[in-house]
């Protein structure tokens, strides 16, 4: 698929997403989802790739669904079946970005609103822009926190700031954002795409299956007991004790220099 609504670059091991419908603030349709789909299989399998980035075109990072999409239903009459377009669309996407053996990093250039803030707390790392503003926005017309919010956003900042957030709709700042731990760091604006390429660097030298496997064990601690979180530690440890980026870690330490992983 030729990407249009996905601009898609791979460069030094560091694959670049940007939402590319700057004119709705980057919002989803279809479209979107299917190239988004594509992409992140395609980063998935790429074993060059070794860090995700992914940001928006313009003023925005993402403003969540496109609800001119939804027009057509509301002027018949038909009821929108919420439920089977996240199924669809948004459950297997923060799936695939939870899951996925490589760091990602949301570069967040401006507005994340609705599910667009969802899926900035989907990546493992985020960097605002101080133009950056974040908006649990459903509640403005009528809707439920979705696409992973009900999830991250009080394990994050708190039930309280949470439930805060959600019930009353009130955009935050990325220095608020900072304060609450909801970004890593907040550059201005014009200083973002290099503090993301350096952090993207970082990652890209660091040994990639070692992080993958953290991810795979952090985000089975948040629901799982002591004694189950340590049995598979154990198992993560077991695998990355096996690759060859271990091997070069212990090396270089032996031999007092900086180790040179590769991936693997």
């Amino acid at each position: 698929m030729s990407e249009k609504t996905i601009l898609f670059t791979v460069e030094e091991g560091i694959g670049t997403i940007t939402l590319n419908r700057p004119d709705v603030l980057n919002a989803f349709n279809d479209q979107m989802f299917a190239e988004m789909r594509d992409v992140l299989k395609r980063a998935e399998r790429d074993v060059s790739i070794r860090c995700l980035v992914i940001t928006g075109a313009g003023r925005a990072f993402c403003a969540g669904q496109d609800l001119a999409s939804l027009k057509p239903a509301l002027e018949k009459g038909e009821p929108l079946a919420y439920g089977d377009l996240l199924r669809r669309t948004y459950n297997p996407l923060i799936l695939k970005l939870r899951t996925m053996e490589k760091p990602i990093i949301a570069a967040i250039n401006g507005v994340a609103a609705g599910a667009g803030f969802s899926l900035a707390l989907a990546c493992d790392v985020r960097l605002a822009a101080q133009s950056a503003r974040f908006t649990q926005a459903f509640v403005r017309i009528g809707l439920v926190p979705d696409s992973g919010s009900t999830f991250f956003l009080p394990r994050i900042v708190g039930w309280t700031k949470a439930i805060e957030l959600a019930m009353t709709g009130e955009p935050i700042d990325a220095q608020t954002a900072a304060e609450l731990g909801l970004v890593t760091a907040v550059v201005p604006t014009e200083e973002l795409q290099a503090t993301t390429r350096q952090w993207a660097e970082r990652f890209a030298r660091a040994p990639t299956r070692a992080l993958g496997l953290m991810k795979r064990a952090f985000h089975r601690a948040l629901t799982c007991t002591l004694e189950e979180a340590l049995e598979y530690e154990a198992y993560m440890q077991e695998i990355a004790g096996r690759t060859a980026d271990h091997r070069e870690g212990i090396q270089a330490f032996l031999e007092k220099r900086d180790p040179r992983f590769t991936g693997q």
